[in-house]
């Protein structure tokens, strides 16, 4: 494993590119009696949309809400990021926000949760996953901060991870897919990230984007200057590949499992795992 000191590098083997940075400006370790990391504290979760392929399961509720087993499927990614040492978890919400404080409520004294209500910050007018981000900012502040879509599930020692990538740049974690074609596709030189592409039609790599981020607060004013797209909506991802083609993104491979929550076969999909893993 090889190290440098300052504005610190720990490159770790089979492509585990986990950034910190000291706590300290001191650029030797024989200058510290105790070496301290900064890692990130601060999660958003945009989980304000319709969730319209769960059809009418999500019709009286976010689709995060749909309970798996015995607890809402929301509840199990909060409790894994807990786990993970997250400290302030904020929702973004829209859609049946008062579905998503009635959860707040309920699990108050579990979990440090925000809510932010998109619509109340951004409007009802604009749609795109660089609102939810953008409609956090005050809550966020100037802090690194981590944003993972609330229909994913991963493992604690993935988020563990991710909390460590605090320093000057911002990241994209990535999975192994056997159908690259259907995701964003990074187009990458060694870990830096110069562009991806969505859907590629031709091949490109197996490794595609999966909806968890850890940004710098430049994101904010990335995502401001992002233009409508084809489809009508504000793309978050417009935002970070302007920032890679900047030299401002690199890309982490997680390893272990991403599990979705978005149609109504996930339900039984995510229960037969939950009871496999005792979570």
């Amino acid at each position: 494993m090889q190290m440098v000191f300052g504005c610190v590098h720990f490159s770790a083997p089979k492509g585990r590119f986990a950034p910190y940075i000291l706590a300290s400006k001191c650029t030797h370790p024989a200058h510290h009696s105790r070496v301290s990391f900064i890692m990130i504290s601060k999660i958003i979760i945009p989980a304000a949309g319709k969730g319209t392929r769960m059809l009418d399961l999500a019709k009286d509720m976010p689709k995060h809400l749909i309970n798996v087993l015995d607890k809402p499927f929301l509840y199990y990614v909060l409790k894994n990021l807990q786990v993970a040492g997250f400290e302030k978890m904020i929702l973004v919400v829209g859609h049946k926000a008062e579905k998503m404080q009635e959860f707040a409520d309920q699990y108050k004294d579990e979990f440090a949760i925000q809510l932010v209500n998109q619509f109340d910050v951004m409007g009802k007018e604009k749609y795109g996953t660089a609102i939810p981000v953008l409609a956090s900012r005050e809550a966020v502040g100037e802090e690194n901060f981590v944003c993972m879509y609330g229909d994913n599930l991963y493992s604690t020692r993935d988020l563990s991870a991710i909390r460590e990538l605090y320093d000057d740049f911002n990241y994209i974690n990535i999975i192994h897919s056997d159908t690259p074609e259907k995701y964003g596709v990074p187009i990458l030189d060694g870990d830096m990230v110069k562009d991806f592409i969505q859907k590629p039609k031709e091949f490109i790599s197996n490794w595609v984007t999966v909806g968890c981020y850890a940004f710098c607060a430049e994101i904010f004013d990335a995502c401001e200057k992002v233009q409508v797209s084809d489809r009508g909506e504000y793309e978050l991802t417009d935002a970070i590949r302007a920032l890679a083609k900047s030299g401002r993104v690199k890309a982490r491979k997680m390893q272990d499992f991403r599990i979705d929550f978005g149609n109504p076969d996930d339900i039984q999909k995510v229960a037969q795992f939950l009871e496999s893993s005792k979570m």
